[in-house]
């Protein structure tokens, strides 16, 4: 019966990342602390480190259930000879759309959202598996959606515009010109 157990830490570990997410469109994510989290969660800072280990660590749990949230919705929605292009808005798109994520990028947490963002293996295997294992152009693109989500253009056609004009080209150059 160890399944049982299993599901019910699951399910701690996403109430405590759920209330995380609450507190960072509240305070601001490099605000928020280990027993503020606890507090909104309902349970002992004990219980919260036994999940994660840190605020670091809670950090990067809720990033990477985030990532994977994301890639699935890209996944599911690109095709086609634009796809990476389309991709980005997708994924700027998606970010923008929910207050618990683009709370990461508000002035004092850009910094955070980035350097996790250009660390993080979860993001690196699914922009990588997205462009068909090609690394480097994955670590690349994390750069271009972060950029627009910390300095966005003037509307989501500018965005468009830049990432035709600028990334589009690059993709369709010889793999080796890049």
């Amino acid at each position: 019966m160890t399944w049982i157990s299993e599901q019910r830490t699951d399910l701690a570990a996403e109430k405590i990342l759920d209330a995380a997410a609450q507190l960072f469109v509240e305070k601001g994510v490099t605000a928020v602390g280990m027993a503020d989290v606890a507090r909104r969660a309902g349970c002992s800072r004990a219980t919260l480190y036994r999940y994660f280990d840190g605020r670091r660590a809670l950090q990067l749990a809720f990033v990477h259930r985030e990532a994977r949230r994301i890639g699935a919705v890209v996944a599911a929605e690109v095709a086609g000879p634009d796809r990476v292009v389309d991709a980005i808005e997708i994924a700027v798109r998606e970010v923008r759309a929910d207050p618990t994520l683009i709370a990461w990028f508000r002035l004092g947490d850009a910094g955070l959202a980035s350097e996790i963002a250009h660390s993080s293996d979860v993001i690196d295997a699914l922009a990588t598996g997205f462009l068909d294992g090609d690394e480097p152009l994955a670590r690349w693109v994390v750069r271009v959606i972060v950029s627009l989500l910390t300095v966005p253009g003037r509307d989501n056609a500018d965005e468009r515009a830049m990432l035709e004009q600028f990334v589009a080209p690059l993709l369709q150059a010889p793999k080796t010109a890049r």
